[in-house]
């Protein structure tokens, strides 16, 4: 990685404004962010990717001229259907001619594109010079940013450049663990071609996001509350099966960067893992908030700007995604 920089939207502040999106402000707040970013009206995700891609390029010491592959990866709803967000920002950022990949897999997509780009530098000599860019931007008449899940949703987009032989921010490898039995989890459920429309009198807003959650385990409790213990389970599984890849101790690890979940879960998740709290991204993520497939790239960037990684560092990227999917790459700072 030759260099990476950031675009988040407007901070917001959590107790200033959470009666705005949800009716019982005290479960949220329990959450315990302080902010959120919330991109300005007209802003699109083409936007904020756009403008952290020319912040990442000029930090690179280049110009577009120079980018061989660009990669955007979205885990938010789309601009527009049968739509292509990728040429959209090569279009913004005058790319003319390069070649674009699009990855949608949710909060996954940003994270586990670095194995795409290994691959694709892998096979292809050519391509030495690649441009990724991850954004989140929440569609708030799709979903209510702070009651989708048990994070608190945000705007924000981080852009790398990244280049065959550097040896700072190195990948070191990645993997993946996908729960087929999960696929229908947090799923927006109209304005797709099977549902295009809601029944009358119904939004994707009025719909419980954890409603196709309760009807998988069928309301039945224990099945529910092993399903939850399994989840962090299988980040502590996923970030082993990377280390044994790369070939990398987990007690090598100097800091487990998760997606920017609630305080609780982050305490939750550094148990499971075998990691002091204060070696995640816990603090930043209380104001931040969830900013999709972006939270680990925004987050790596905060914590080298408070100077908390050294060269020589081990960095396990990690989360997990709608689908459901547990990842985790390896950089070495």
């Amino acid at each position: 990685m030759v260099s990476l920089a950031t675009r988040l939207g407007d901070p917001q502040s959590v107790a200033d404004t959470v009666s705005r999106y949800v009716d019982d402000p005290e479960r949220v707040l329990a959450w315990g962010y302080h902010t959120y970013h919330r991109a300005a009206d007209g802003e699109s995700a083409v936007t904020l990717a756009a403008d952290a891609s020319r912040k990442a390029v000029a930090a690179a010491g280049i110009d577009t001229d120079h980018i061989d592959y660009l990669v955007v990866a979205n885990s938010n709803v789309p601009d527009y259907l049968n739509w292509d967000m990728s040429t959209a920002v090569a279009r913004e950022l005058g790319l003319s001619g390069t070649p674009t990949l699009m990855l949608t897999q949710a909060c996954a997509s940003g994270v586990t594109a670095f194995e795409q780009i290994a691959g694709l530098m892998a096979i292809r000599p050519d391509v030495r010079t690649v441009l990724l860019v991850t954004v989140n931007r929440v569609s708030e008449q799709h979903s209510n940013r702070m009651r989708t899940n048990t994070c608190l949703s945000s705007d924000g987009s981080a852009a790398a450049v990244l280049r065959r032989g550097e040896r700072q921010l190195r990948w070191l490898g990645t993997e993946q663990i996908t729960d087929p039995e999960c696929a229908e989890f947090f799923r927006i459920e109209y304005g797709g071609a099977a549902a295009p429309h809601p029944p009358e009198r119904e939004s994707n807003l009025t719909v419980d996001p954890l409603a196709l959650v309760y009807r998988h385990f069928r309301k039945d409790p224990e099945h529910l509350t092993a399903f939850v213990r399994s989840v962090n389970a299988r980040v502590a599984q996923v970030i082993d099966r990377a280390c044994e890849r790369s070939g990398v101790p987990r007690d090598r690890l100097a800091r487990v960067i998760y997606l920017n979940d609630n305080q609780k879960s982050m305490k939750e998740m550094a148990r499971a893992v075998g990691i002091e709290l204060s070696r995640t991204n816990a603090e930043l993520a209380a104001g931040i908030g969830h900013c999709g497939g972006a939270d680990q790239l925004i987050c790596l960037q905060m914590h080298r700007e408070r100077g908390e990684l050294h060269s020589g560092d081990v960095v396990a990227l990690a989360g997990l995604a709608t689908g459901m999917h547990w990842f985790c790459t390896l950089l070495q700072v």
